[in-house]
């Protein structure tokens, strides 16, 4: 069975910048991934809608800006770095990022597509873990990025799995846009960015808007916090903060922090404004309706979806009609336990039974093997986990954790905001 330095679960962004920034290392790495080919939320790649980050956030390069993997380098070598400069753009298309992330996959013999992991165990006689699933291997160090998966409310659950009803998560809008096109009543479920752009995307293609509802359970369609000292809370300075906050603090605060992550950016909210003013010249209102504070309570399916409603401010139960439905809710961590499952009690969990993480990403193992995480952690590192602009800085902290040597200098702060007390500090 091969052995190998540095195994990776998953290829998603996250996992591909580990790939990227190793690729010049001396280390033999290796990951995994049971799909045939890197896509990034390829129901999603809607015309017109664009990153919330800006370029730089790519895979490497706010830490390593003269890496070959670098989006730059990925548009020179397409022979569109020129166009680019000209377009003036600082949020890509989201089509765009997903043939820069195809593009450096395709690139990085590390990627290996079309192979499962089954599972870990912890070989002593071996020192390293073993990977069980297509094509068992040894590593000393391991790095879960499973990513996530579409989360659906308990009272849709019943509508996105039955199948000859129009109901899906928004994570498969493209496939079923010529559907929902042509049905006669659409009604967008969720508050945050996916929520917009599609029903935006209906509110622009569909020649009528009659019959078009956007339901959100927010008190109001809210936007992004996009301030430039509010963004310090995507550094690793606020995330070091984070980390050492106690575990109830940490928990309390999170909820509360919503906006950095689950509301919809400026220029998204203005083009459906945009449009619907556009609907409105020559006198009247567009149909289509827009109704946050509104929660979906149950729904039944019969010669059309029943979906039954509580106004949350009000309090008061209404029910509504609709020949389809897209659950934009969000997505959910996907759950490691049956990856973890070999490992036994040899993992540790806090009291909610979730992973407890150090700060250097490392999961506490009651064996003496090294198994990090990328993007399961917002609970022990905030709201910053799923961010892709500290997709490159953990991946380098977690490669310089493996080497057990700096093969990657990272600045010492990176925020203007200084976040917490020393308690030796005299102010």
């Amino acid at each position: 069975m091969r052995r190998f330095d540095l195994a990776g679960v998953g290829i998603g962004p996250f996992n591909l910048s580990l790939a990227a920034l190793a690729d010049p290392l001396d280390l033999d790495v290796v990951l995994f991934d049971a799909r045939p080919e890197f896509r990034w939320h390829p129901g999603l790649l809607v015309d017109g809608a664009t990153l919330q980050v800006p370029f730089l956030a790519d895979l490497v390069s706010l830490v390593d800006p003269t890496s070959r993997h670098s989006f730059l380098n990925y548009l020179r070598e397409r022979g569109r770095l020129l166009p680019f400069y000209f377009a003036e753009r600082f949020h890509l298309p989201r089509a765009e990022y997903d043939d820069y992330g195809r593009w450096a996959a395709a690139r990085l013999p590390s990627c290996r597509f079309g192979h499962e992991v089954t599972g870990l165990r912890w070989v002593p006689e071996e020192d390293a873990f073993e990977l069980g699933g297509t094509d068992p291997v040894l590593a000393e160090a391991v790095v879960l990025g499973v990513g996530t998966q579409p989360s659906v409310p308990e009272p849709l659950q019943p509508l996105v799995s039955a199948p000859d009803v129009l109901a899906l998560h928004s994570a498969d809008y493209l496939t079923h846009r010529a559907d929902l096109l042509a049905a006669e009543r659409v009604t967008v479920v969720g508050s945050g960015q996916s929520g917009a752009e599609v029903f935006l995307d209906l509110l622009r293609a569909r020649s009528t808007v009659d019959g078009l509802r956007w339901l959100a359970r927010t008190p109001a369609f809210a936007p992004m916090e996009y301030s430039k000292l509010g963004l310090e809370q995507f550094t690793p300075d606020y995330t070091k903060f984070f980390h050492g906050l106690p575990e109830p603090v940490r928990d309390e605060l999170l909820p509360s922090q919503w906006q950095l992550y689950q509301g919809i950016d400026a220029e998204t909210m203005a083009a459906i404004h945009d449009e619907l003013y556009r609907r409105s010249i020559g006198g009247g209102w567009p149909e289509a309706v827009l109704t946050p504070g509104v929660e979906v309570v149950s729904a039944k399916v019969g010669d059309d979806i029943e979906l039954s409603l509580q106004q949350v401010q009000q309090g008061i139960m209404g029910t509504h009609r609709t020949s389809a439905v897209v659950a934009a809710t969000g997505y959910a961590e996907t759950p490691t336990g049956p990856l973890l499952q070999g490992l036994g009690d040899a993992v540790r969990r806090d009291a909610k039974g979730r992973l407890v993480i150090g700060a250097d990403y490392r999961v506490q193992l009651d064996v003496p093997g090294s198994l990090f995480v990328q993007n399961a952690e917002r609970h022990t590192h905030g709201p910053g986990a799923p961010d892709l602009g500290l997709g490159a800085w953990r991946a380098a902290a977690i490669l310089n954790a493996v080497c057990g040597k700096t093969v990657y200098d990272l600045p010492e702060r990176t925020a203007f905001t200084t976040f917490g007390l020393d308690q030796t500090e005299d102010l």
